[in-house]
């Protein structure tokens, strides 16, 4: 009765061990092969924790050519309530009025509403030598040399007093402003009012160009020598000795290696992609309709047929 007893014992810890440590939903095998719904779960769970990579469907481009939508990298300035909503007021004004791709180095045309001219409106050509600040103040300058007179115009991008923005001319510098053309000669800042449009090939490149302007002689609006510019090609001639040495004591070409800094002077790209991610729809609607109505400008529907 014992040894009984004691048989029955030992078969229920048996089972009751192999039934706790065998999962559930694991058909039981006893071959030297893995069972098949055991591959097949372990090959769904390795699946499962490595994520798909996904194509990124925001254009590369977007950072240079709406960069006005990237906040301010200070932390200090940052707000994220504010910055959303100047995103939004941003895209409708987008709706109201095509604003254009251009860049510093391209030559617009300009037109706004005046109260003081003669058609209530004025229009202004010249060339872009800065683009700063973001969001709802985000701004830029165009100068021409008119009747041997150097004119200037501040716009804010999202005036609303503006009317129309042409590019007729679509170009890179190689410098990141054109301040210095206040101390170049007139040619480099002069175009023409009634300037046509140069039209590029859809889908090709912006061309840069890599004209260096010559200053005129001291005195200058600021010290160029200490700027490392690359569209000057005179900057020597007017650079004594002394002027060198105070330049190459105030020059910092350590920073270009200071990763912090930076990306103190940036946002990351994660952020970036957040930001574009938010407004591509509303963006690519609007790329679209600009590039119909293009179309329709091009092509002249003929009054007779031959």
């Amino acid at each position: 009765m014992a040894n009984v007893t004691s048989e029955f014992v030992r078969t229920n810890l048996q089972s009751h061990f192999f039934a706790d440590s065998t999962p559930a939903g694991t058909v039981k095998c006893y071959s030297t092969k893995p069972a098949p719904a055991l591959v097949a779960n372990k090959g769904s769970s390795t699946s499962s924790n490595v994520p798909a990579e996904r194509k990124s469907i925001i254009p590369p481009n977007y950072r240079y050519v709406y960069q006005e939508f990237l906040p301010d990298p200070k932390i200090e300035w940052r707000n994220s309530v504010r910055e959303k909503l100047e995103r939004k007021d941003m895209l409708d004004r987008r709706a109201n009025i095509d604003i254009p791709e251009f860049y510093v180095g391209s030559v617009l045309a300009v037109t706004s509403s005046d109260p003081h001219a003669e058609n209530k409106t004025a229009r202004f050509v010249g060339i872009c030598i800065l683009r700063e600040k973001c969001g709802l103040r985000a701004r830029f300058i165009l100068r021409n040399v008119i009747d041997h007179q150097g004119i200037e115009i501040s716009y804010d991008l999202y005036d609303p007093t503006l009317q129309k923005i042409e590019v007729l001319r679509l170009e890179k510098r190689l410098d990141e402003n054109l301040l210095y053309l206040r101390d170049a000669l007139d040619d480099y800042s002069t175009f023409d009012v009634n300037m046509e449009p140069e039209i590029l090939p859809e889908g090709a490149p912006v061309p840069v160009n890599e004209l260096k302007v010559v200053l005129k002689p001291r005195p200058w609006y600021a010290r160029w020598e200490r700027h490392n510019l690359q569209g000057v090609a005179n900057i020597d001639e007017h650079t004594n000795e002394r002027r060198r040495r105070k330049a190459e004591m105030v020059a910092t070409p350590w920073e270009k290696y200071d990763l912090m800094k930076e990306y103190r002077r940036s946002i990351p790209e994660e952020e970036q992609k957040e930001i574009f991610t938010e407004i591509y729809s509303k963006l690519h609607s609007l790329e679209l309709t600009r590039k119909k109505l293009k179309r329709k400008r091009t092509f002249v529907k003929p009054n007779k047929l031959a």
